[in-house]
């Protein structure tokens, strides 16, 4: 066993905590607090010809203004599957159809709305913490292993504390996002 072996441990490790915050940001983006934004469609599938397939892939979604979204599908026929796919996806929106496209108006949030959001996003944040702790055991375990198979204790250790800093700068960067999007959503 060489310090290569505790090096590629460690960047494991990282790699591991970097998608964990990639995820919580990549969540709370899904989170409509008030204004249009595409991104709350992200989870939305519709049936397309027997395949469940991204909204994004069956039409366009533009923004005309900052309470309006606005689906435009590339196959008109499609336009009720939309429809019952995003009230099917419970994001609180009613969708209201022409023919040719269908016209999303979001409306303001709750102030109960916002608190509920505002736990629901810090749920994710402790998730994403559980999946950095979770990464910290994974890439220790592995070190251990290590050591077993002849790699020094002192590298070990210092590998060990090397991960420990990379915890708590992600555990740091986790507080950031989500107090960003806390003041996101509690903005009226």
């Amino acid at each position: 066993m060489e310090i290569s072996d505790a090096k590629k441990v460690l960047e494991q490790t990282q790699g591991k905590m970097n998608k964990a915050v990639e995820f919580l940001e990549n969540e709370l983006a899904t989170y409509r607090v008030g204004k249009a934004n595409p991104a709350v469609f992200s989870g939305v599938h519709i049936d397309y010809y027997g395949t469940s397939t991204p909204l994004s892939q069956v039409s366009s979604i533009s923004v005309p203004d900052a309470r309006t979204m606005i689906i435009q599908p590339w196959d008109k026929s499609l336009i009720p599957a939309i429809e019952k796919a995003i009230m099917a996806a419970n994001l609180g929106f009613t969708p209201q159809n022409n023919g040719e496209i269908i016209r999303i108006m979001v409306p303001p949030l709750t102030e109960e709305r916002r608190r509920e959001l505002v736990r629901k996003a810090r749920t994710e944040g402790e998730n994403a913490r559980i999946s950095i702790r979770n990464a910290r055991r994974d890439g220790v375990d592995v070190l251990k292993k290590y050591q077993k198979d002849g790699l020094s204790e002192d590298v070990v250790k210092d590998t060990e504390i090397l991960i420990q800093k990379e915890v708590d700068v992600f555990s740091k960067n986790v507080e950031e996002v989500l107090a960003s999007k806390e003041k996101e959503i509690m903005t009226v």
